[in-house]
């Protein structure tokens, strides 16, 4: 099994029963010995950006469920290297920057906002915390992509990634959402 690294998708294993990470599918954005921190791909909030925001923006998104943790901040992923204060997270795929930049970069056209994923929330483990959680079997780390990161669907990704690693784990993408139903 492979080590957190920024970067890395987390998966939740099958049997996870914390709900903020049942099915869930993260993207790792740091991890130190200060702590980690990653954003849950697969949990739509039924909201859009316009919804949320105080001010009017020049476009529009669904808004994600990043985690559990500060659910009034805004995060963000893009595949834009050249935005100001962007972090590299893994190929094509970059986390932050200068919110003021991606509102005139929609108005004039020159950043495509459909290519952003919002988020409101995160996640975040203390220092050693998410180490341990992964030696003890909560999470399968795998490596990031845009592909994955851009995708949409919510329990439809979390059994997409199980499906193409194939074999234990495509059978497990077919676990029922509530084994005692089965």
């Amino acid at each position: 099994m492979s080590a957190p690294t920024p970067g890395s998708l987390l998966v939740a294993e099958p049997p996870m029963a914390d709900p903020n990470f049942r099915r869930a599918v993260l993207l790792l954005c740091e991890h130190t010995t200060e702590g980690s921190y990653g954003l849950v791909l697969n949990r739509p909030t039924g909201l859009s950006l316009s919804e949320a925001a105080a001010d009017p923006l020049p476009f529009d998104a669904e808004l994600g469920l990043g985690g559990p943790v500060q659910p009034d901040t805004l995060h963000y992923l893009h595949p834009y290297d050249h935005l100001d204060g962007a972090l590299p997270v893994c190929d094509d795929v970059f986390w932050g920057g200068s919110f003021d930049e991606v509102q005139e970069g929609a108005r004039a056209g020159w950043l495509d906002a459909s290519r952003f994923r919002f988020f409101v929330g995160y996640s975040g483990w203390g220092p050693g915390q998410l180490d341990a959680e992964v030696e003890e079997g909560s999470w399968i780390v795998l490596d990031g992509s845009a592909e994955v990161v851009f995708a949409e669907g919510s329990d439809a990704l979390w059994r997409g990634v199980l499906r193409r690693l194939g074999g234990e784990y495509a059978l497990l993408s077919t676990f029922p959402d509530d084994p005692r139903m089965n």
